[in-house]
């Protein structure tokens, strides 16, 4: 009767509560844990060890991964204090189940033997890469530590574990604390119509009810739907100050402090790569990567900050000429808070269009369908709307994927769902893909992938749908890539399916692929295109779309530049940061003079929301956006390069790279894979390119 014991099926939504959590995780703990002692038995005289070790191990773990990959799930998308509770409860023992498979040695010792073995090269390459992982991994858990060495190591983990939720439940609270409520025309001074109609929706949510777009009040809040368009529009200098404080303190004192939580996961992660060998845990890091090694990602940050540097400086320069002239202050200076603001006034002279101008023409129902269409057009599917299944909200959509070719054209291939608008009561910010269910053939039947695709978009409000900024209808095309990889695999092995055994660093090339294609005429504009006006079907006119493509490039490179600054720091965290004798925040004062043309201010303690690498899967491993969009924009080059108004080319190449990228998955080295895509290795040169740089 408990939902989270139905593993290997959708899961059921509607009935799963905090109090399954708990039940359902003992359980399946001690079934794993029974179902390893027997392998481990049979491990060393095994004349099968892919089949009665290596194959058998991955089902033995498949029930409790889904369970917590639900529970997990649903933390992020349906938070709640009894769900945080069962959590907490059972998360310790669930690190010490992983952790007594990733040290077992009957079972390490076997996957080495197999790879010695004669029948090693008669192996299918994916079932060689999953092996290979097992050893790889197996060692950076510490298999080879023994006695006290392996007991700190393992309640490393564990509490490192538990810090990663607390900084995660600390970001959230935070975020949610804070509101700023304006009940005069003067305080909205300058905000967009969208703006006002969802500050007066969530003001109503808070209890005004009477709240309404044009009288107010209105709640402004850190949910970035919220807290973007207004940094960028507010007229309100004093106001945009305090929203901008309030954003870079998140997360930063009282009892969602995540300070002494930052230094605490510094100090472990730097403890742990030391008992493995390491000398920093940037390097246990990057083990596991593309790059390989610190300094390839170093170079890598160098090339990028030599070109983007210099001309982030002149990026400044020229704002600060632009909003001296527009305000006839020869003396004004440019502040953290002023720079969203007058970069979109900028951005609208320069253009001669606004954000807020385009949000009629990006409907979320119609940017789906251009969405769906292109993948059609690229990759051979069909995406449709189908009858709800069970789901954690009533905004959530389930889609169902349709192969158009081969044998079996017009059958199932994978679904997903989708969670696309912002719940700041609930729900964590940010946009991400996860698995809900892995590919794997299991005898003669063929299970198919399912993936949750979640965004943070405006939700819809007074009746209108869901009306996208331009950036919101990027990150569906971003977090789609993600779901196109693991929903369009074709590997049988669930351990090296979609993106299963994908090295981090590259894991992001499909998503930031897709990016490509919000500047793509056709799929924007032409028969098939999604930017039509919600009310009256009118399509973009074609010159604002040129504007929109031009504008690409629009200050490019201070946006590398955030994003190497990040990386940076994150590196430099997790490589040369001492624990005991600095402060994080010592860190950050080294590197935002190499890196920034504005210091952070005196408050900033943006390192307490950087979910990425305290709370997800980016510690040490920032890089990787930049990493892959070196790869991604390589790729998409290619589609350029057979020519982008020509159908039947696009679709070409657009096989080509479902049948090597989307297909092949963790089955065999990114590298490798790229250059059957590509047919050589990457260059930077098409995303300095791209950005306009080179």
């Amino acid at each position: 009767m408990n939902p989270l014991l139905a593993h290997g099926a959708l899961p059921r939504f509607a009935e799963i509560r905090a109090e399954h959590v708990e039940p359902a995780i003992t359980r399946l703990i001690a079934e794993q844990d029974a179902a390893l002692t027997a392998i481990e038995a049979r491990a060393a005289t095994a004349t099968d060890i892919w089949g009665q070790v290596i194959d058998a191990l991955s089902l033995a773990l498949e029930p409790l991964g889904w369970a917590w990959g639900v529970v997990n799930h649903l933390m992020g998308v349906r938070n709640a204090p009894d769900l945080r509770a069962a959590h907490e409860a059972v998360q310790p023992a669930v690190v010490q189940a992983s952790m007594r498979v990733s040290q077992s040695r009957p079972v390490y010792l076997a996957a080495k033997r197999l790879a010695a073995a004669p029948e090693w090269p008669r192996l299918a390459e994916a079932q060689r890469r999953i092996v290979q992982a097992l050893v790889r991994d197996a060692e950076l858990a510490g298999v080879g530590l023994e006695g006290a060495a392996r007991e700190r190591f393992n309640a490393i983990e564990t509490e490192l574990a538990e810090l990663s939720t607390t900084y995660s439940n600390h970001v959230l609270d935070a975020t949610k604390a804070f509101a700023l409520t304006l009940t005069t025309k003067d305080e909205v001074a300058g905000l967009p119509d969208s703006l006002l109609a969802g500050a007066a929706q969530a003001a109503r949510a808070a209890g005004a009810a009477d709240a309404t777009a044009a009288a107010g009040p209105w709640r402004i809040t850190l949910d970035f739907p919220s807290y973007g368009p207004f940094m960028e529009h507010s007229l309100r200098r004093d106001l945009r100050e305090r929203v901008l404080r309030a954003q870079i303190s998140r997360a930063s004192q009282g009892e969602t402090d995540n300070q002494p939580v930052i230094e605490r996961i510094l100090a472990l992660r730097l403890e742990e790569a030391r008992l493995l060998g390491f000398a920093s845990y940037a390097e246990l890091s990057v083990a596991r990567k593309m790059a390989g090694t610190v300094g390839a990602v170093e170079r890598l940050l160098d090339e990028l900050r030599a070109v983007a540097m210099p001309r982030m400086r002149q990026e400044f320069a020229e704002l600060q000429d632009f909003a001296r002239a527009e305000l006839k202050d020869p003396a004004f200076e440019l502040r953290h808070w002023d720079g969203a603001f007058w970069a979109e006034r900028l951005r609208e002279r320069r253009y001669s269009y606004s954000d807020e101008a385009l949000r009629p023409y990006f409907a979320l129902p119609r940017v789906l369908d251009g969405l769906f269409a292109l993948a059609s057009r690229l990759f051979g599917v069909r995406i449709e709307r189908a009858d709800a299944t069970e789901t954690w909200h009533g905004d959530v959509g389930w889609f169902r994927v349709r192969d158009l070719s081969g044998e079996k054209a017009g059958a199932d291939i994978a679904a997903f769902y989708l969670d696309p608008y912002s719940r700041p009561a609930d729900k964590r910010g940010g946009a991400w893909m996860d698995i809900c269910l892995n590919r794997r053939r299991l005898g003669s039947g063929l299970r198919l992938p399912v993936a949750y695709l979640i965004c943070n978009q405006t939700p819809p409000v007074d009746g209108k749908p869901s009306l996208m900024t331009f950036r919101e209808v990027e990150t569906l095309f971003h977090e789609f890539g993600h779901g196109l990889q693991h929903m369009l695999t074709t590997v049988d092995h669930a351990d090296a399916a979609g993106i299963n055994n994908v090295e981090w660093d590259a894991v992001e090339l499909p998503s930031q692929f897709m990016e490509n294609w919000c500047y793509h005429r056709e799929t924007v504009i032409g028969a098939n295109g999604f930017a039509k006006h919600w009310q009256t079907g009118e399509p973009l006119p074609a010159a604002t779309f040129e504007k929109i493509a031009a504008a690409r490039t629009f200050r490019a490179a201070t946006m590398i530049m955030r994003q190497v600054y990040f990386a940076t720091l994150d590196i430099e965290l997790h490589h040369r940061f001492k624990p005991g004798a600095e402060k994080p925040q010592d860190v950050v004062a080294r590197i935002a003079p190499l890196n920034t043309v504005l210091l952070p201010l005196q408050e900033d303690r943006a390192l307490c929301s950087f979910s990425h690498i305290f709370a997800g899967g980016y510690s040490a491993g920032y890089y990787s956006y930049k990493w892959a969009e070196v790869l991604s924009a390589d790729a998409f080059s290619a589609f350029a390069e057979a020519g982008l108004e020509d159908p039947a080319a696009i679709a070409r190449v657009g096989r080509r790279f479902r049948d090597t990228v989307l297909a092949q998955g963790g089955s065999r080295h990114p590298m490798q894979v790229f250059k059957d895509f590509r047919g050589r290795e990457p260059s930077t040169t098409a995303l300095l390119k791209q950005a306009g740089l080179a």
